[in-house]
């Protein structure tokens, strides 16, 4: 199996042979099998193969955006189950955009967060009550709701919103570290949920627990996006937009100071990095992303209530942060991926295949061992199972190094007066 796999490795034409075959093969049984979650979680993880393969950046994100934005559409459109298998897949792409936002904050910057889904909600809220008659309550001026055309405005100011009450959370988080600022942040996501939850006296802003009903579907053209199928394609885009942008920021002057800062301040200070300005920056970043998916969530589900922004939902971003590895895009992607399918689609369908079980008589499960009801046990057991065994994440961060032998030829090279050789920068 080895000396298959290390001749697959370096042959790209063999690689490219083989990724092709698999991608037609599960796309076929998918476009047959319309109902079989199995084909659909297939074909979404030929982007994980595809990850693996020797070939180019570009050549990956060019076949990658094929398999979103055509294949697996085209595949899943021709049953019954597209719109749930669109629903799951856009769900998916909201989460991941949240854990690479917390994954700055957190895997980045060093700051553990708690509080992560306040951004989420506010992004939300932002959107909703705009969107909604709420905002006849207390604006003075304008006719409310809004139409959908105002949904891609929003998109930028839910973030610059969100951002800015990132920094708000910042500044007196400042000289907290560790358990502290878990514990600060925790109580910061609290307090932003109570207060929604309360904002409806004296002055109605949020209609308190009642939420904010019939928000207004984005427009384009004319055209109202009203299904998953439609939401997709946004949040396809803005993911994409999302990776470009933390990609870049991970290996720029302040993605190298987030670092610095990690692993050790007091170092970091004393090579000239400003501390107050890098960890600001990050919970701004961080907040920006989850603002701009909270007014998606709200145009999507067209309802809003504090129940969907509890701290039990900035747990599960943290643990696709940790599950994936800290600090790796590539593994808070999968980290994402995996816990949202886990949660939405596969114990989802794994409890309904043995409650067929149980009711048709072929197997009895005890009232208190109802899959229903084990369901998150089942979940916690599979994470408590990879931090057992991928204890740095299913894909750890890759710190980069250079070859010593082009340092010190460079080095060399400039003592005599010549043009130094570069070091060369890979990942390792």
């Amino acid at each position: 199996m080895k000396k298959w796999l290390n001749v697959l490795e370096k042959n790209k034409r063999l690689q490219a042979t083989v990724i092709g075959m698999y991608i037609a093969t599960t796309f076929i049984s998918l476009y047959l099998a319309q109902k079989s979650v199995v084909a659909f979680l297939l074909l979404l993880s030929s982007l994980l193969f595809l990850y693996f393969t020797s070939f180019s950046n570009r050549v990956k994100w060019v076949i990658g955006i094929l398999v979103l934005s055509v294949l697996l559409p085209l595949a899943a459109s021709q049953g019954e189950a597209y719109q749930s298998y669109m629903e799951v897949a856009t769900l998916v792409g909201i989460y991941i955009a949240m854990a690479l936002g917390l994954n700055i904050v957190v895997g980045l910057a060093g700051l553990l967060d708690l509080g992560f889904v306040a951004f989420f909600a506010i992004g939300a809220y932002t959107y909703g009550i705009f969107a909604t008659a709420q905002a006849n309550n207390f604006m003075p001026f304008g006719h409310y709701p809004l139409s959908g055309e105002s949904f891609w405005i929003f998109l930028i100011i839910g973030c610059i919103v969100a951002a800015i009450f990132g920094v708000l959370l910042g500044i007196p988080v400042l000289r907290v570290k560790g358990d502290y600022l878990a514990i600060v942040t925790l109580g910061f996501g609290e307090i932003i949920r109570i207060i929604f939850n309360n904002l409806d006296k004296p002055v109605n802003i949020t209609n308190g627990a009642m939420g904010l009903a019939s928000v207004q579907p984005p427009k384009l053209f004319g055209i109202e996006f009203m299904y998953p199928s439609q939401f997709y394609y946004v949040v396809l885009v803005i993911l994409l937009l999302t990776i470009f942008i933390v990609r870049r920021l991970e290996y720029s002057k302040i993605g190298r100071a987030w670092k610095a800062v990690r692993e050790n301040e007091i170092a970091a200070q004393a090579m000239g990095i400003p501390l107050v300005r890098t960890k600001l920056m990050a919970f701004a970043v961080g907040a920006s992303f989850s603002g701009m998916m909270g007014v998606v969530f709200a145009a999507k589900q067209t309802f809003v209530d504090p129940t969907s922004f509890t701290l039990l939902e900035s747990i599960t971003i943290l643990v696709m942060v940790i599950l994936g590895g800290m600090g790796s895009v590539p593994g808070v992607i999968l980290g994402a991926a995996l816990v949202t399918i886990l949660n939405l689609q596969v114990l989802t369908e794994l409890t309904n295949w043995l409650n067929q079980l149980s009711l048709s008589g072929v197997v009895h499960i005890p009232d208190a061992l109802s899959p229903a009801k084990m369901q998150r046990f089942i979940f916690g057991l599979i994470l408590i199972v990879f931090a057992l065994y991928r204890p740095q994440g299913l894909l750890p961060a890759k710190n980069p190094r250079f070859d010593e032998k082009e340092l010190k030829s460079g080095v060399t090279n400039v003592a005599d007066g010549k043009e130094g050789a570069k070091g060369v920068y890979f990942n390792g």
